[in-house]
């Protein structure tokens, strides 16, 4: 896209994240982001939607700030843009309809985000091997306090900063580069007692099989 978007949109409207709840509207959005601006029969042939489904989820998306008709077209032929790079939703909130509705959104995005990564890996054999080496796969499980948790996901997040404006800049991206999803999730891991001792081989899986 040529105009450079705002960063982030926050949803705290119970009404706005539920409308975000929708495997379809996140999908039109993260297209929006990477490919827009495009319209409801662009986004139809992309998503394998309907055109009058994609037209309704984009008007959607629109009441809640998400997306924009950009300029040129008319009717479905106008296309849209996504209004911002990432959305991002309370973590915690006093309001039991926000908080409702903030953990129905991080579900659902949970659930697309592994759709995705099961897709990833049923075709990852159709990468070059260079690829399929880089690419990651694994969990490591560490002990934290709640500010050493925080305190890392902005460290990850300066890590990463500055690639993002590839996305928006293809002059930007060095030759060879593909996009690539990192999908971020922290927790707290309640199947393992909190005050067992730490086994001199403690089980963590990793992307090259073996075990660390």
């Amino acid at each position: 896209m040529t105009e450079r978007q705002p960063r982030s949109i926050r949803l705290t409207d119970p009404r706005a994240l539920r409308a975000y709840a929708h495997p379809t509207r996140m999908t039109l959005v993260g297209l929006l982001r990477r490919s827009g601006p495009f319209t409801a029969t662009q986004a139809a042939e992309l998503t394998g939607e309907s055109v009058a489904s994609c037209s309704y989820h984009l008007r959607i998306l629109a009441k809640y700030g998400l997306v924009e008709q950009a300029p040129g077209g008319k009717g479905r032929e106008k296309p849209w843009r996504a209004t911002a790079q990432f959305t991002e939703w309370p973590d915690h909130s006093e309001d039991a309809a926000v908080a409702e509705a903030a953990n129905a959104l991080s579900g659902a995005a949970i659930e697309l985000y592994f759709q995705r990564v099961l897709r990833a890996v049923e075709n990852r054999h159709t990468l070059p091997r260079e690829w399929q080496e880089a690419e990651q796969f694994g969990d490591t499980l560490v002990h934290l306090t709640p500010k050493e948790l925080a305190d890392l996901g902005r460290r990850i997040e300066e890590l990463l900063r500055p690639y993002e404006d590839r996305d928006l800049d293809p002059s930007r991206r060095p030759e060879g580069a593909r996009p690539v999803s990192i999908v971020r999730i922290a927790y707290v891991d309640r199947e393992f007692p909190e005050d067992a001792p730490r086994a001199t081989h403690p089980e963590g899986t990793h992307g090259d099989g073996e075990e660390r």
